[in-house]
C-alpha cells in the first residue's frame, strides 16, 4: 500500500471533477476514488426498488443493506452494487435526477463517508473527488482543491457526456438538475473557500489539459516542499 499523498477535489456538478481527478491520478500513478458514483449507485437501487425518495428510514435501511464494492485504479474505477457492475448504468439523467434524494440524507452520508475512509485507508495514496471530501471525509488531506465553472459551461459539459452515452436530453433539463444540486451541495465545500483552506481553480476558460497541469504542478510543489522540510 503506497503512502501519501491524499488529494481531494471538491466542487459543483459539471465542474470537471471526475475527469480531472481520473487524469491526475493517472499522471501521479495513484488510485482514483469517485465518491459520487457511490451516491449514484444507491440512487439507482432506490429507483429499481421503487422506494419513496422522501422515506428517510427506508433509504437508510437500503443503504445499510447495500453491498457497494469500488475497484479503484490510476486510470479506472468500476463500481458494483450487490454483485452487479453498474458503472455505466449510474450515468443516466434519470439517476442524476434521483441522486439528490440520497445525497441530502445526513445519515446516509455518514454511512458512505465511513465507507470512503475505509477505502482510503486501504489505498494509502489516492485522488478523491466529491462534495465534502476535503471538509468531512478527508479533512487532513495533503492537498485540497475546489474546481468551479460558470453554470452554462457546466451544462455544456454535462450535455456532451450524456449525449456521448446515448442520452437524449434537453439543455433546460440539465440546467434545472445542476441548479437543484447546487442548492443542496454548495454548503458542503463552502469552508474550503476560506483563504488558505484549498487551491481554488475556475475551469470555465481552461481546457482539460490545462486544469490537470495546474493540479499536477501544485501537488508536485507540495511534495517537494514536504521532502525539503523533512531533511
Amino acid at each position: 500500500m503506497p503512502s501519501g499523498p491524499v488529494i481531494t477535489i471538491d466542487g459543483p456538478a459539471g465542474s470537471g471533477k471526475s475527469t480531472v481527478a481520473r487524469k491526475l491520478a493517472a499522471r501521479l500513478g495513484i488510485a482514483f476514488l469517485d465518491t459520487g458514483a457511490m451516491y449514484r449507485a444507491l440512487a439507482l437501487k432506490m429507483l429499481e426498488r421503487k422506494l419513496d425518495p422522501t422515506d428517510e428510514e427506508a433509504l437508510l435501511e437500503m443503504t445499510r443493506q447495500a453491498d457497494l464494492q469500488v475497484d479503484c485504479g490510476p486510470t479506472h474505477q468500476r463500481i458494483k452494487l450487490d454483485g452487479r457492475d453498474v458503472s455505466e448504468a449510474i450515468r443516466t439523467m434519470e439517476v442524476s435526477r434521483a441522486t439528490p434524494a440520497i445525497a441530502r440524507q445526513p445519515k446516509i452520508r455518514e454511512v458512505l463517508v465511513e465507507h470512503q475512509r475505509r477505502i482510503g485507508r486501504h489505498l494509502g495514496a489516492f485522488v478523491t473527488e466529491g462534495r465534502d471530501q476535503g471538509t468531512v471525509a478527508f479533512p487532513d488531506a495533503d492537498v485540497k482543491f475546489v474546481l468551479d465553472a460558470d453554470v452554462h459551461t457546466r451544462v455544456e459539459r454535462r450535455l456532451i457526456d450524456l449525449r456521448a452515452d446515448g442520452e437524449d436530453v434537453r439543455p433546460q433539463d440539465v440546467l434545472a438538475n445542476l441548479q437543484t444540486r447546487d442548492e443542496g451541495d454548495k454548503s458542503r465545500w463552502a469552508a474550503l473557500l476560506e483563504p488558505g483552506q484549498a487551491i481554488i481553480i475556475d475551469t470555465t476558460e481552461m481546457s482539460l489539459g490545462e486544469v490537470v497541469d495546474a493540479l499536477e504542478i501544485a501537488v508536485r510543489q507540495h511534495t517537494q516542499s514536504k521532502e525539503a522540510s523533512s531533511k
